[in-house]
């Protein structure tokens, strides 16, 4: 944030000379960190307790959930530079960049759904074993906040429009930005837990 965003906020800045909303955001991620940690940890403690089928080597496609995986990262790429947009006044280059996070985060769900669909079709469900547990319930949360993330994103593309985003306002998406990366880094972690360690271990 520039010196004149600064002194144009006074309001905005803590004693820890950050601005406040920017604390909450880390406060809000610290706690959904835990969060995470939680579910993953219960996926790892009860992996292999299954007693019936289908398990993870059943149904899991490694090659299609890498590619969603690829788009979900990349997406963080295209955050980076609709951040960068902003804070040079580029409002055109911020709505194209914008859109596209929220497009490739859209194909990331839809690879959700497709995965869903497909080991529903397979025989897995939240109640058939503890994998089908403990998998729809990680990857389903993480679903939900990408879901929210698109949506964060698609309200600020809109509200560009109406001058809602500036480059003295480049607080809001840099707090949307900070969101997005979390969740793409709470999907690696989610990725090596529950798909790659299968072929691991």
């Amino acid at each position: 944030m520039s010196s004149q965003v600064l002194l144009d906020n006074p309001h905005e800045m803590g004693c820890t000379g950050m601005p406040h909303r920017k604390i909450l955001m880390w406060a809000f991620l610290a706690s959904d960190c835990m969060f995470f940690g939680s579910l993953i940890a219960t996926y790892l403690v009860y992996r292999g307790h299954s007693t019936s089928h289908p398990l993870p080597e059943d149904i899991f496609d490694i090659p299609l959930t890498s590619t969603s995986s690829f788009v979900l990262l990349l997406s963080s790429w295209l955050m980076v530079l609709a951040l960068s947009a902003v804070q040079k006044g580029n409002l055109w280059q911020f709505r194209l960049w914008t859109l596209g996070v929220a497009f490739f985060g859209s194909i990331f769900l839809g690879f959700q759904v497709y995965e869903f669909t497909h080991f529903v079709h397979a025989g897995l469900t939240l109640k058939q074993n503890l994998f089908g547990t403990t998998f729809f319930v990680l990857t389903g949360t993480h679903g939900c906040h990408v879901a929210i993330g698109v949506l964060w994103l698609m309200s600020l593309f809109f509200y560009s429009f109406i001058g809602g985003v500036t480059k003295e306002r480049a607080l809001d998406v840099e707090i949307a930005g900070l969101y997005w990366h979390f969740v793409d880094i709470v999907w690696i972690l989610i990725f090596a837990a529950v798909y790659l360690l299968e072929y691991i271990i």
